[in-house]
């Protein structure tokens, strides 16, 4: 065989899961993925416009998800789409995808960042994902994979402390201002409106689909822990017919280490997110 010439990959006929070889499928399962995307250039994928979102997930990431998740021509629903890094993993990964966000300032950005990538925008829907099931988009077709960066709680809706603040950037930078922005509901209150919102999300899955959702811990405080993965987990964990199967750590190394706390007492710098992975199975 010329050595130009690549070797073309093997996949199991029993893989119903994805288009991963074995090798593929082995590197897709570390534990730990530690990335440093670039932010200018075409490899940044317009994240001069995308950075309007306090915390938008780069769409090479994603798109290393909806890989492992799903087959070329899957079908994959973010019910908090943000700027589109999961929509945008999808086109760039051959899948079809369907967004939905309150926000009509993130849906205009989205289209921009479409229009600056010269691609086609995937339908995008601008309301209340509580009530998925009232848009006929959404169930006209099963999911193969909800992929989704839903709020941590209230933890941008704060006030920022620390270095941030002695810098001038401590103002709050919640996601929007609506009273239905789970960004915007205290600890528990977040919680249980999570659960809700997935409970009626998860049957929109076709059996053996995937949940894959991000979040992440707060400090913690002195009448709890705030391990906000944990306690999804727990939350999430006995809906029916959805199964836990762990979780990956997304170590972001372009986030900058500042001194919280110093010099005083231990206040990590958290420099990772969680990836939650649940399998439905009705």
């Amino acid at each position: 065989m010329d050595d130009a010439q690549e070797e073309p990959t093997r996949i199991d006929p029993r893989n119903r899961l994805n288009d991963l070889s074995g090798r593929e499928w082995t590197y897709a399962l570390r534990s730990v993925i530690s990335t440093r995307y670039p932010t200018r250039g075409p490899e940044a994928y317009a994240h001069h416009l995308r950075r309007l979102h306090p915390s938008p997930k780069p769409p090479q990431l994603m798109a290393e998800l909806v890989r492992f998740f799903t087959k070329r021509g899957g079908h994959v629903l973010d019910p908090f789409a943000g700027v589109g890094g999961t929509l945008l993993a999808c086109s760039l990964e051959g899948r079809s995808a369907i967004g939905v966000d309150l926000s009509e300032v993130y849906a205009a950005c989205y289209s921009e960042v479409c229009a600056t990538l010269e691609i086609a925008p995937q339908p995008y829907i601008i309301g209340d994902s509580r009530h998925l099931h009232s848009y006929p988009a959404i169930t006209a077709q099963p999911f193969d994979l909800i992929l989704t960066d839903p709020p941590y709680a209230q933890m941008l809706a704060k006030p920022k402390t620390g270095e941030r603040k002695k810098r001038g950037q401590g103002e709050a930078t919640p996601f929007t201002d609506s009273a239905d922005d789970l960004g915007n509901l205290g600890y528990w209150e977040f919680l249980s409106a999570l659960r809700d919102l997935f409970a009626n999300a998860i049957p929109l899955l076709r059996p053996g689909g995937h949940l894959v959702l991000f979040t992440k811990d707060l400090q913690p405080s002195p009448d709890h822990h705030n391990m906000l993965h944990a306690d999804i987990v727990a939350n999430l964990r006995d809906l029916p017919g959805l199964e836990y199967r762990g979780y990956q750590i997304w170590h972001d190394q372009s986030q900058n280490l500042y001194p919280f706390g110093y010099p005083f007492a231990f206040v990590s710098n958290q420099m990772h997110q969680f990836i939650l992975i649940f399998r439905y199975r009705p």
